[in-house]
């Protein structure tokens, strides 16, 4: 009998929506080496603090850290080094007009439901922090009235 394999179905960057306004979203595939891919599978990846950026017309991943385990360890030096994207053309000439416009390409999710692992990114503005606090303000103005609307009188 073979077991199932049980993999998490994605790895969500959460700090991205709140820092940034997100316009358009792509999914694209990752580059990673075998001990990278099983430490993805297994969860062991954090995508706080990593953009996109486009070196001699290609996109990569910076700054995102993949920690190894004991039975795939992977060096210190490793963890957050750049990872190609993998796009076709025409999506990584609409990205690279995107970032000449000012925008911020973020990664937001990593997704490893299927056979492959993808990675979805998408093109956004930073928000000032008067919008985050509005952001927040509204979040916990919702979650009162969540909390008194199930209260009986």
């Amino acid at each position: 009998m073979v077991k199932a394999k049980k993999h998490q179905k994605s790895i969500s960057n959460r700090r991205a929506r709140f820092d940034y306004a997100i316009k358009d979203s792509f999914v694209a595939g990752v580059q990673f080496t075998g001990a990278e891919t099983r430490a993805v599978r297994q969860g062991q990846v954090d995508l706080k603090g990593a953009y996109v950026t486009v070196k001699d017309g290609e996109l990569w991943l910076t700054n995102a850290t993949i920690s190894g385990s004991q039975l795939a360890p992977i060096d210190e030096e490793d963890k957050t080094r750049g990872r190609k994207l993998l796009l076709n053309s025409r999506e990584i000439k609409e990205l690279m007009e995107a970032k000449d416009q000012g925008m911020t390409i973020i990664p937001l999710e990593i997704l490893n439901s299927s056979k492959y692992i993808k990675i979805k990114i998408a093109t956004g503005v930073g928000k000032k922090l008067y919008d985050k606090r509005a952001v927040m303000k509204e979040r916990d103005a919702s979650r009162n009235i969540q909390r008194y609307s199930h209260i009986k009188r």
